[in-house]
């Protein structure tokens, strides 16, 4: 145990031994988390507009999670996949088969989000005998060796690394800033020029029959918080079965309820092949899980998956209980109402020409605020350059942590799913006053 009298020592502690790679928003120490607020080592109560970056969608330390967990504890903790079923790992699939994609109904529970999106490339590898794999511009998909080759959201995540995974091909995504179009731009003009420039890509890149499979958030995520649209989706769905491609949705951010649907795909109706699911699955503790076709993922053969904690039986415990949670205290009923309450706020914020907002955008309690209208132009510099960063710091000195994303100037609202009426107004009056504070004397 760490001696220490005060938290600034703690905090010198921690610059000392963890390692530099790991940044952080503030240095301070959380001590215990409750609901919608963090307490921290200094003393310091903060309202959590991350929750972990999508991960404590029912707010920290919910007892009913928590419980569960506690419990399963003192019951069975690492009950191994490769040795036998556990009852938490097969209670957690009765949980999801209702409100999976209908057709996707086989499971494999793993720890993170990467390892997760890292079997979907392999089952795809394998039931196809294709190599390459095509990924979006602006993606994320993890930080481990072979997901950082399908992340294109940042060059900090892969700075230094090369030479990355071969056999990944980029193809743009619909987004008016990637595309060096104003915020205003038509979704059709995007999503028309995004499928030729895909079709080129398969045509000059990598042929449909070299192809294993075509990766997507169905909400971009690091790349900054932007929708799929359906008709995108739709012509993804259309390629992949011409040309017998698998369709891989990840959902490890957008999934869960957080876009105001159990998972984000429902806004289109699109059925991927196999889906990806991560962070809000558990509340907190480590799990990841795929979905796919039973025909697609009965292609691997047995021992070709596999990993020591792969679905564990605390983590899957904690599962079981988020999704009851979801049903019996009407999680999705609640995101639709805070929703709707924080794009008001959101918007109005816009109209004012002072606070510089291009763009108010995202689904659910999935939602991103853009500064710097003009800035879309190729080669233009943001006059607002860093404004992003400044505002997440500064919201947290005032008692709002809250995080900003992607290249560009956004800040991403990734609360609660259960937070209360009340506490949206206080993150969005503690917003408002820093983005008065910030982009008033930039």
């Amino acid at each position: 145990m760490v001696r220490a009298s005060s938290s600034s020592e703690l905090v010198s502690f921690g610059q000392k031994h963890v390692a530099k790679g790991l940044n952080r928003l503030v240095d301070d120490v959380i001590q215990s988390g409750q609901g919608s607020y963090v307490t921290m080592a200094s003393g310091k109560k903060l309202l959590d507009f991350t929750t972990g970056i999508g991960v404590t969608n029912l707010g920290h330390c919910h007892p009913k999670v928590s419980k569960a967990a506690a419990d399963q504890c003192m019951k069975v903790v690492h009950a191994q996949c490769s040795l036998a079923f556990h009852e938490p790992y097969l209670n957690l699939i009765s949980r999801l088969l209702p409100v999976v994609p209908q057709g996707l109904d086989t499971f494999f529970f793993w720890n993170s989000g990467a390892e997760a999106v890292e079997q979907s490339v392999k089952i795809a590898r394998s039931a196809t005998g294709r190599q390459n794999i095509i990924t979006m511009q602006g993606a994320y998909h993890g930080r481990t060796f072979g997901t950082m080759a399908l992340t294109r959201s940042k060059t900090i995540y892969t700075l230094g690394s090369a030479p990355l995974m071969p056999g990944v091909f980029v193809t743009p995504f619909p987004y008016w800033h990637q595309l060096g179009l104003p915020p205003d731009a038509d979704e059709k003009t995007m999503v028309d020029h995004c499928l030729h420039q895909l079709s080129l890509v398969l045509s000059q890149q990598t042929a449909p029959t070299d192809t294993a499979a075509i990766i997507i958030e169905t909400v971009i995520g690091e790349g900054g918080y932007v929708p799929a649209p359906k008709s995108f989706l739709e012509g993804l769905r259309k390629i992949c079965d011409e040309h017998g491609i698998v369709l891989i949705f990840d959902e490890v951010q957008c999934g869960f309820g957080r876009t105001g649907k159990y998972f984000a795909l429902e806004w289109s109706g699109v059925k991927p092949d196999l889906m990806v699911f991560a962070k809000g699955v558990a509340n907190g503790f480590p799990l990841s899980g795929i979905v796919g076709k039973k025909a697609l993922l009965d292609k691997m053969k047995p021992g070709s998956m596999g990993g020591t904690y792969a679905g564990n039986a605390v983590s899957c415990a904690a599962a079981v209980a988020c999704a009851d949670v979801m049903k019996e205290e009407n999680i999705l009923q609640n995101v639709e109402q805070r929703s709707k309450e924080l794009f008001d706020a959101l918007r109005k914020m816009k109209a004012n020409p002072s606070f510089q907002i291009s763009d108010v955008r995202g689904q659910g309690l999935m939602v991103a605020v853009e500064f710097g209208t003009g800035s879309h132009a190729p080669g233009t510099r943001n006059p607002l350059q860093g404004v992003a960063a400044q505002i997440s710091k500064r919201c947290a000195e005032q008692g709002l942590l809250i995080l900003s994303t992607s290249v560009f100037e956004v800040i991403r609202f990734i609360p609660p799913l259960n937070i209360s009426k009340d506490e949206l107004a206080e993150g969005v009056k503690i917003f408002e006053n820093v983005v008065r504070e910030v982009v008033g004397s930039a």
